[in-house]
């Protein structure tokens, strides 16, 4: 019976059918997270979350690394089961509430609320033409692993030594460089999913997800910085 179930369905037309279920869940648990996201940035507005940290930047540079590396052990631990997706969703919502204190700053300019709605916009057209091109072409950059993760390291090393200096100049160039890191990893965690080196779409999910959340985020800094309109 099952010689002949792998002769009705070839190997590769399994692997196939695999991957692009990998990439369906991915998809959809990547919307859900949006949720909690949204629901903790208006929490964060409206409860004046940046206030707290407006007197020690590098206390909340630290609780936010400190959190989100804490829930992410537990995304990962929890991987395969349904605990993964729940700490994931609790980790969307805490990442919500961080994003509350940049999106409070934009709110701050005459034009905030079409800062906020270019980054948004301009995040979701970068995502999609990325996405579109790794899931459309099949193409393997897996090549661009090493490079990016020295990337993200030195851009980690920067935010955190700017956390004590605070250097405009340096934020600006932080968040620039950290517009195309996040959007080349983009195009690398997209396609680790079609070529079946993620299979895990919890993994998965995160991963694009901190993408998603980072372009934005300094797709904002930038736009603030450059086209905002203070009263």
């Amino acid at each position: 019976m099952e010689s002949r179930l792998n002769n009705a369905y070839p190997q590769s037309d399994l692997l196939v059918a695999e991957r692009n279920r990998v990439l369906k869940n991915t998809y959809w648990l990547l919307g859900l997270s949006m949720l909690p996201t949204v629901m903790g940035a208006i929490i964060g507005v409206q409860m004046n979350f940046a206030a707290l940290f407006a007197s020690s930047p590098l206390m909340a540079f630290l609780l936010f690394f400190a959190g989100a590396f804490g829930f992410m052990w537990a995304i990962g631990r929890n991987r395969d089961s349904s605990a993964g997706v729940v700490w994931l969703l609790l980790f969307t919502l805490f990442m919500g509430l961080m994003l509350s204190v940049s999106l409070s700053a934009a709110l701050h300019f005459r034009n905030g609320g079409t800062l906020i709605a270019m980054a948004a916009g301009g995040t979701g057209l970068i995502f999609f033409s990325l996405a579109t091109v790794a899931t459309v072409t099949k193409k393997d950059f897996s090549f661009m692993g090493k490079f990016l993760f020295i990337g993200l390291i030195l851009l980690l090393v920067a935010s955190l030594a700017n956390a004590f200096f605070a250097i405009p100049a340096l934020a600006l160039t932080i968040s620039a460089i950290a517009v195309l890191l996040f959007s080349a990893y983009i195009l690398y965690d997209v396609s680790n999913i079609v070529n079946g080196g993620e299979t895990n779409y919890v993994m998965a999910t995160l991963q694009i997800y901190l993408d998603i959340y980072n372009l934005f985020a300094n797709l904002l800094n930038l736009l603030m910085a450059f086209s905002g309109e203070r009263d």
